[in-house]
């Protein structure tokens, strides 16, 4: 799918509509609405409707971290082959020194330039994903996000 405009740090993150400004809301109306309920007029009927509104927020937001969780696995999975492609071979025997965190963030990095910045990442022991995110100069954009 065509993206309208290059990707950057700025435009990056995915929102999926359907999910965040469709399932989201109404999972919610419908949690606030089940403890009014159980509150104002309390019953069993009521409480288990409560208990099914609380299970399904659980589930929406269990169901996001486990898709991140497969991706960030993929990730993973893909930086460790592209960097044993690209790197020196002091820097392949440093490849596992790196957090999920780290190369999340460095999937970002262009070809070019990701030995250098994982070079620095790991030296300066840089942790936070949004200061590695802004060390990139040239971004490599990912369209295939979960």
């Amino acid at each position: 799918m065509a993206q309208k405009s290059p990707q950057t740090l700025e435009n990056h993150a995915r929102i999926i509509p359907a999910y965040h400004y469709v399932a989201l809301p109404l999972f919610a109306i419908n949690f606030f609405y089940a403890l009014y309920t159980a509150v104002t007029a309390f019953s069993w009927g009521n409480l288990v409707a409560f208990g099914v509104s609380l299970a399904l927020i659980l589930l929406f937001f269990l169901a996001r971290v486990m898709a991140l969780t497969v991706q960030d696995r993929v990730i993973r999975l893909e930086e460790t082959l592209r960097m044993r492609a690209l790197f020196p071979a002091d820097l392949q025997a440093r490849i596992g020194e790196l957090t999920v965190k780290q190369m999340v963030a460095l999937r970002f990095a262009s070809d070019g330039e990701v030995a250098d910045l994982t070079r620095k990442v790991l030296d300066e022991r840089i942790q936070d994903q949004k200061v590695i995110k802004q060390l990139v100069r040239d971004w490599r954009a990912d369209f295939q996000r979960a």
